[in-house]
């Protein structure tokens, strides 16, 4: 009789198939990102800046995944729930800051929306308020890297209420004909505002769009970062190598309205709570605590680390003013508009 073979029983860490620093630098941005949205929503309703806010709590995993380990070099092109993504590729805080609050040392001087995270030194498009209107530019710049014949990427992201705009369907049929270096992440979280997904396509997985355009569609878990990261470094490593594009579906779920002036009234409390339980910040905690990575008291010194990083931020922009007007007049024109003083 041939000896029995013995069984290898693979560890937790092994089946993850992550590095400890990568699970832990996850981890960290997820939690940092978490701080900051939440206290971004207090500041708000506080009336400390003007507009609204749109919280991405609840689907931070979406954005901290497949944004970590990225290059400075390689392009974001984000929505107005992409802070986890900001964060992630290493925006610092009081640009993001200064962009909620409209302040001249944001990237944008006052010009966008809040929300509309963007910096060019970190390689983050500032988005735009037409939906899926990043996408398309996201496909121009992978274009543009094509040409360059650089290994740059682009992670696009939108959720799936974009998946039915015109301009969406134009970039990745592009994209898959010229096999562009770009990842599309749809961050399906069930609601194009107040209309259910089911109601935006006649289809489970909004993943299965790939097929059209001839390129690779996955639909994952969107709450579990590590299934995140892993998902989207593979789809990063094949547009590098000039293989295309991926869509990626994060199923996952926003807490909060549409903005903070939406109640989102249109949802039941039981499914609000159903995907509460889920919440990707508690998982990553309970696996790394499993894994001894992780203990409660790291937790606490993280949150009072990542805390005060926020004050610092919020206090800078807090003392800084607003541009003047005529800065809208500025980054919009070729040449240097000529702006009259009018004295009424």
């Amino acid at each position: 009789m041939p000896a029995s073979k013995k069984k290898t029983v693979k560890s937790k860490t092994d089946q993850i198939g992550l590095p400890d620093e990568t699970m832990m630098g996850l981890y960290s941005n997820l939690l940092k990102t978490r701080l900051l949205d939440e206290r971004f929503r207090k500041l708000y309703r506080q009336g400390r800046f003007a507009g609204t806010y749109f919280s991405a709590v609840g689907q931070e995993a979406t954005t901290v995944g497949p944004t970590y380990g990225l290059r400075d070099e390689d392009l974001i092109a984000p929505s107005h729930r992409e802070i986890g993504a900001s964060v992630t590729k290493g925006v610092p805080l009081d640009k993001i800051a200064g962009q909620i609050y409209a302040r001249e040392s944001s990237p944008d001087k006052g010009k966008s929306h809040p929300c509309h995270y963007g910096w060019k030194a970190k390689g983050v498009i500032a988005p735009s308020s037409t939906l899926a209107g990043q996408t398309v530019v996201g496909t121009g710049c992978a274009m543009g890297f094509q040409i360059q014949k650089k290994d740059n990427v682009v992670l696009a992201f939108f959720g799936e209420g974009a998946t039915a705009r015109g301009g969406w369907h134009e970039a990745l049929n592009y994209a898959g004909i010229y096999k562009l270096p770009i990842v599309y992440i749809c961050q399906n979280n069930l609601w194009a505002e107040s209309v259910p997904a089911s109601l935006a396509a006649a289809i489970t997985d909004f993943s299965d769009r790939a097929k059209a355009y001839g390129f690779p569609g996955v639909t994952i878990d969107g709450n579990n970062v590590f299934t995140t990261h892993k998902t989207a470094v593979e789809a990063i490593d094949r547009a590098r190598k000039g293989d295309g594009p991926t869509l990626i579906e994060c199923k996952t779920y926003r807490w909060y309205g549409h903005s903070e002036i939406d109640p989102a009234d249109y949802r039941t409390n039981q499914e609000l709570e159903d995907w509460k339980s889920r919440d990707p910040i508690k998982f990553a905690e309970k696996t790394l605590m499993e894994l001894g990575l992780l203990t409660t008291t790291k937790i606490e010194a993280l949150v009072e680390q990542f805390n005060q990083e926020i004050d610092e931020a919020i206090d800078a922009v807090d003392k800084d003013k607003y541009a003047d007007p005529e800065e809208a007049y500025n980054d919009v024109y070729s040449e240097q508009f000529p702006v009259r003083r009018v004295d009424w």
